[in-house]
């Protein structure tokens, strides 16, 4: 077997491993789901517990308004949270929109906090850090700008951060609100509940682990004390401090019952910036946490570091050298030993990706018609191959921010 085959089967087994692990996971997030159900969360809560949501802000001037609407619509007592939106150095008119906001409602607690380029400016992660620093509750609850949570999400989460000790963070599940305005948005819908919040669910219902998505959460207000707060330097400051939650001890659980709906990229310039933003901050979240392997505490955080690893490292490298096979023998520039039995593990992982991802459309309501199946068929041939370029794209980002020391700024994704 020559060097081409020895680098084709390893490609072959590291997908087909990975394909199979998203399986287990999606039959097991199916499980957990459908006991979930089950576990209703009462209308009235026994204590209703201080809460402070952050909503951290750049030049969200066409979705900020609804946000804050949604947001002030908690089906939570209106003298036991307060809400504070931190307009981090925007240029556009979200200063205007959210004054006025507050002054047609002087009687809730709403805090603007609006920063420039010297007190702001430096990304996601310092404009939290400057939210919480302005914050009482015990609780701290994050919401993105382009976020409308259901009324009950906040309750939800409460409810359950607070029956459990053991828990550091709860994080809910969140819907793509323009999922019907283009074939780009249709495929982020089918991502998004595959491969976000029912990977998420698996976890949890396997390995008592989830990651922070970022929006749609609470965490202990101790634990953001004890931890320093976000660090400044992570672009995927959901995906770092969750790590950071796990090494104290604490679990964090999802909760698909507290829902909201966010608005998602619906051309492909700006999803391909949004996700490789995402890409390049996992890539730090991976180099960072990676010593953990060789730590003897914490066993159970190591399955996220080989998760990450398996993700960023072994699928990806896996991707570009099946690829790379592919087109080489198209070109009738390679030939391997391995191509006739190829064909058939390619067809059966193609079937396993089909299967495991209509698995979790059944799950949700008007999700599983065959238009959506139709999507799930093509999508393996065109949307997942641009996850490919979005993380190739990351880890030369990272790489060069690494080498020229750059510092931080936020990455606005453009809002419809």
């Amino acid at each position: 077997m020559g060097l081409a085959d020895c680098l084709f089967l390893y490609a072959i087994l590291v997908i087909w491993a990975m394909l199979i692990m998203n399986l287990i996971l999606t039959i097991a997030g199916h499980r957990y789901y459908l006991k979930s159900l089950k576990n209703a969360i009462p209308d009235v809560l026994q204590t209703y517990p201080f809460v402070s949501v952050l909503v951290p802000s750049h030049n969200e001037q066409k979705v900020i308004g609804k946000t804050l609407q949604a947001l002030l619509n908690f089906e939570y007592p209106h003298d036991r949270y307060e809400i504070i939106v931190v307009n981090d150095n925007s240029s556009d008119n979200s200063a205007a929109i959210l004054a006025d906001i507050q002054k047609k409602n002087p009687e809730r607690m709403l805090k603007i906090i609006n920063t420039d380029n010297k007190t702001g400016g430096k990304g996601k992660s310092n404009a939290l850090n400057i939210g919480f620093g302005a914050s009482v509750g015990e609780y701290i609850s994050i919401y993105d700008a382009d976020n409308t949570p259901e009324k009950k999400a906040l309750r939800h989460l409460v409810h359950t951060l607070q029956n459990d000790d053991s828990l550091g963070a709860v994080i809910g599940k969140f819907r793509t609100r323009n999922r019907d305005v283009n074939l780009l948005t249709r495929f982020i819908n089918i991502e998004t509940l595959t491969f976000q919040w029912m990977a998420q669910a698996g976890r949890w219902q396997i390995f008592k682990l989830c990651t922070i998505p970022g929006t749609n959460f609470i965490m202990r207000r101790d634990i953001v004390e004890r931890i320093g707060g976000w660090d400044i330097h992570a672009i995927a400051e959901d995906t770092e401090i969750s790590f950071r939650i796990y090494q104290m001890g604490y679990k964090i659980k999802y909760l698909p019952s507290a829902v909201t709906w966010e608005q998602e990229p619906q051309t492909i310039p700006v999803w391909v910036k949004q996700r490789t933003r995402w890409a390049k901050g996992n890539f730090y979240v991976l180099i960072k946490n990676v010593r953990l392997l060789l730590s003897r505490e914490k066993q159970i955080i190591k399955f996220d570091v080989i998760y990450f690893l398996s993700i960023y490292i072994l699928f990806l490298s896996a991707i570009l050298i099946s690829d790379i096979c592919f087109f080489l023998g198209a070109l009738n520039l390679l030939h391997l030993n391995l191509e006739g039995s190829s064909i058939i593990l390619w067809a059966l992982a193609y079937v396993t990706f089909v299967l495991s991802v209509s698995v979790t459309l059944i799950n949700e309501k008007g999700e599983s018609g065959p238009d959506n199946i139709f999507l799930v068929m093509i999508m393996y041939f065109i949307y997942s191959q641009l996850w490919l370029v979005v993380a190739v794209m990351g880890l030369y980002g990272y790489a060069k921010d690494l080498i020229g020391r750059k510092e931080l700024e936020w990455y606005k994704t453009e809002r419809f």
